[in-house]
């Protein structure tokens, strides 16, 4: 339906030995089962961005990179996001901080989940991504799901037989859900009123 809103699921680890693509998976599956949205799973890394380098922001200035305006491209067509978040030293990764930064224009007035992994869910490294959400007037919710502790190793890349990631989904669902029940609900109330304002501008 055209009214459908559009979200990505955007994995934000570029690394060779990642192991998001496990939880990508998963979290697609979830996320698509649910009929109230359309989801679409985004990999950083094959838009290889480089590092910001513009003049200025495209909030002033065109983006001159094609690599970078073919990422902006793609983050404008959703209508919100959720971020699959690896923590790395207490904080996001650096290609998820570099695409950021790369948007201004596109990210604004579109609600933003989370879903993390690690030692605390990855706890910290949301947070600070919602700092950074804010500042790019997205919508952070409030709910979040954290693949952390012993779940994390029931399924993770350091247990040497790891269990199938659906293991944990008596532990999540509830969070899973709260999480995706409100990025739909922002996605659906401000996808209208962006296109009125949209308008009201032209």
């Amino acid at each position: 339906m055209a009214d459908t809103p559009r979200i990505a699921l955007i994995i934000s680890s570029t690394r060779d030995s990642r192991w998001a693509d496990k939880p990508a998976q998963w979290a697609l599956k979830k996320l698509q089962a649910r009929g109230d949205m359309e989801v679409e799973l985004v990999d950083i890394r094959d838009f290889h961005i480089p590092f910001f380098n513009e003049v200025a922001s495209n909030a002033y200035v065109p983006t001159q990179d094609p690599n970078a305006r073919r990422w902006q491209e793609k983050i404008a067509g959703f209508d919100g996001y959720v971020f699959l978040v690896a923590e790395y030293n207490r904080s996001i990764t650096g290609a998820l901080k570099n695409a950021l930064d790369q948007d201004y224009v596109d990210w604004g007035r579109k609600p933003m989940g989370a879903i993390g992994y690690g030692s605390v869910g990855a706890a910290r490294a949301i947070e600070q991504l919602r700092l950074m959400a804010v500042e790019l007037q997205m919508v952070p919710v409030r709910a979040g799901v954290h693949i952390g502790g012993s779940e994390f190793y029931r399924v993770g890349p350091y247990n040497p037989n790891p269990e199938p990631i659906e293991a944990i989904d008596g532990v999540l669902d509830g969070s899973f859900k709260d999480m995706a029940d409100q990025v739909a609900w922002y996605a659906r109330v401000l996808k209208p009123a962006r296109a009125e304002a949209a308008q009201a501008a032209a």
